[in-house]
């Protein structure tokens, strides 16, 4: 079996399936996928991401504030964090963390929500996914300060083997997307073979980033079958090894999460 680690669900274009998202899941299991974790990225999508845990047994999801929603929606609050946390289904917290390639003028915001995050993390005892893209410095720096005792996962990792090793010094796991397929990133495939095996995850990030043989294209969970072969070739793996060790790192990261098996 084999889990993505991180998907939109609510944001697929669902076309190629007719508009039906019970397709685009069933095509996901037929190649082997067994699990989802659907990734919350604002206080107004939070009860989406719920419904999705409701209605599949196969689906969990994380509840947060993404750093580039912060200022499209609601603020996060404490109170609200903890109170989403608490339902059944919700087994993480985030997606959370620094974007400076885009609104780098809300540095502040971003830096004051990802602890807030982070501080609700420590509270409920739940992992934390972060985001991080142009703010290597300060996500370490904000990581560090927090301490927490719990792992999290840096999804979706574009960024060098100091920052990987230096996550992974904090606990952290590493989890590769879609773009460790594309040409131009040698230097991400070097760290995808270092990044110890118990360690790794990997993930879609759907409807982005589709790996190849299908970038340039809506991007579907079914895909992170195309990520974990390339994934588990680059690292000289059988794929069946690969597939059975990522879902022993998913299971141990997220305790809470209803794999099967």
């Amino acid at each position: 079996m084999l889990i993505d680690s991180h998907c939109h669900l609510d944001r697929l274009d669902l076309t190629a399936y007719n508009g039906c998202l019970d397709s685009a899941l069933q095509a996901a299991r037929e190649r082997g996928v067994g699990h989802f974790l659907c990734i919350g990225i604002s206080v107004e999508n939070a009860p989406v991401m719920r419904a999705f845990t409701q209605r599949y047994a196969d689906v969990d999801c994380s509840v947060g504030v993404h750093p580039l929603d912060l200022s499209r929606g609601s603020e996060p609050t404490m109170q609200w964090l903890l109170d989403e946390l608490d339902h059944p289904g919700v087994v993480a917290v985030g997606e959370t963390g620094l974007d400076y390639h885009y609104q780098s003028e809300t540095a502040q915001m971003q830096q004051d929500s990802f602890r807030l995050h982070l501080d609700a993390a420590r509270e409920c005892g739940k992992p934390v996914i972060v985001h991080t893209r142009e703010a290597k410095q300060d996500t370490l720096d904000v990581l560090r300060e927090a301490a927490l005792p719990q792992a999290g996962v840096m999804h979706c990792f574009t960024e060098d083997w100091p920052m990987a090793k230096a996550a992974l010094d904090l606990g952290y796991y590493i989890s590769f997307s879609g773009i460790v397929t594309f040409r131009n990133a040698d230097a991400l495939r070097e760290v995808a073979l270092q990044v110890p095996s118990d360690r790794i995850l990997v993930e879609t990030d759907s409807p982005y980033l589709a790996p190849i043989p299908h970038r340039g294209r809506p991007n579907f969970p079914e895909y992170v079958v195309d990520v974990a072969k390339f994934v588990a070739e680059l690292r000289g793996v059988d794929y069946a090894e690969f597939a059975a060790q990522t879902t022993e790192n998913f299971k141990r990261l997220f305790p809470l999460a209803r794999v099967a098996g």
